[in-house]
């Protein structure tokens, strides 16, 4: 299934002990339209308040309906900020984490001195007038296969800093600034540091050079500050075409 979720008021996708996840009001749901318990296996996971448009998720299940029929059956016992985009069949050991080739997250900043009431959910409001063109140059430092050890969370329990990075890029169009960021994995926060790092560039706290010294020195003290889960939410998860070119009902 393809889940949107504004994650506003949850814990973050992973179901934990302390927190509603969405995760498992999602679980939740499909057990009342199934009548049976399943567990449900992400793309990975996203931080408590961040959003997602197009979070992947699969699960088995002893029942036989249509696949239309989990979209808007599972939708009438989801609350308002969680919804099924649509389902499909998917071959038997399907891990989502495992085969996806890449995931895209865009960040989204109000760069003004005077809030914005309906972009407070999901944006990031910068009151400094920041220096789009020195973003921009930093951005493309990113690009590659980089030890990204400077710019995930303290607690990070990762095996390996090291990840694939295709594409940065740093749009504007009037006061809302928007960062995409399209790559093979990322770390704990590792999207939100590397925004909050380029904000700083913005604001002539360091400049577009410095990434390639954090990239090789891998401190996280030196790097910037980590953007407000706010902003950030997860656009797309992209599979080979041997996962995406499948019946689509049965």
């Amino acid at each position: 299934m393809t889940i949107a979720y504004d994650g506003t008021n949850y814990s973050g996708w992973q179901v934990q002990p302390n927190g509603l996840a969405v995760q498992q009001v999602v679980e939740e749901a499909l057990e009342k339209l199934l009548k049976e318990r399943v567990q449900v296996r992400s793309s990975g996971r996203t931080d408590a308040g961040v959003h997602a448009r197009a979070i992947p998720a699969s699960f088995t299940t002893s029942r036989t309906l249509p696949l239309q029929a989990f979209v808007e059956g599972t939708n009438r016992f989801l609350p308002a900020d969680i919804a099924i985009q649509d389902a499909r069949i998917v071959p038997a050991g399907f891990k989502p984490i495992i085969m996806a080739y890449a995931k895209h997250y865009r960040y989204s900043i109000i760069n003004s001195s005077v809030r914005s009431p309906l972009d407070r959910l999901f944006s990031w409001q910068v009151r400094e007038q920041l220096d789009l063109i020195a973003m921009e140059a930093a951005a493309g430092r990113f690009v590659g296969s980089h030890n990204f050890a400077a710019f995930r969370a303290s607690n990070c329990v990762a095996k390996t800093t090291v990840r694939r990075i295709d594409s940065v890029c740093v749009t504007c169009e009037g006061a809302r600034i928007t960062i995409d960021v399209v790559g093979g994995g990322f770390l704990k926060n590792m999207v939100r540091v590397m925004v909050g790092t380029l904000v700083d560039i913005g604001k002539g706290r360091f400049v577009p050079s410095d990434i390639d010294s954090l990239l090789l020195r891998g401190d996280r003290k030196e790097a910037g500050s980590t953007a407000p889960a706010c902003g950030l939410c997860l656009m797309e998860v992209v599979f080979p075409e041997k996962f995406t070119a499948l019946p689509e009902d049965v």
